[in-house]
């Protein structure tokens, strides 16, 4: 019992001189003025979903997508049985060239771009819709 109370003690005397010895949140100068601490190092992270919430074709591609069922493979950020939204964008530039081939390739299906697992065929989906959800996706650049 004395060890555990000589220990708190102890530790409470320490903590208390570091937090006089420069815990108080500015710093000193020669000069006698004092400086605010250091912004810190690193920013939150934005998640893609914040990033883009207002843009038009987000909120218009988001929704196909969840509508036609993009969703049981696919998520924004992280791969589930397909590669994420983001890994794809990461992979095409946003061009006409590519949303014609990704459209493509979500309609015909298409497998060996993302390892074994193939992307089935979508015959039944309307070119216009697994158009709007390949923009929205080559929108999700990190």
């Amino acid at each position: 019992m004395k060890i555990i109370k000589s220990l708190s003690i102890g530790i409470i005397t320490l903590s208390s001189f570091a937090y006089s010895c420069g815990g108080g949140g500015t710093q000193s100068t020669d000069s006698g003025t004092t400086t605010p601490p250091a912004p810190a190092a690193t920013q939150a992270k934005v998640s893609l979903e914040d990033k883009y919430k207002d843009d038009p074709i987000f909120i218009t591609g988001s929704a196909k997508a969840k509508e036609i069922g993009c969703t049981a493979c696919h998520m924004v950020e992280r791969k589930i049985v397909g590669p994420s939204y983001a890994d794809v964008a990461a992979k095409y530039e946003n061009t006409p060239e590519n949303v014609e081939l990704l459209t493509t390739h979500v309609i015909n299906g298409n497998v060996g771009n993302w390892g074994e697992v193939p992307m089935p065929a979508h015959p039944h989906l309307a070119k216009e819709d697994v158009e709007a959800v390949v923009k929205y996706v080559l929108l999700l650049k990190k």
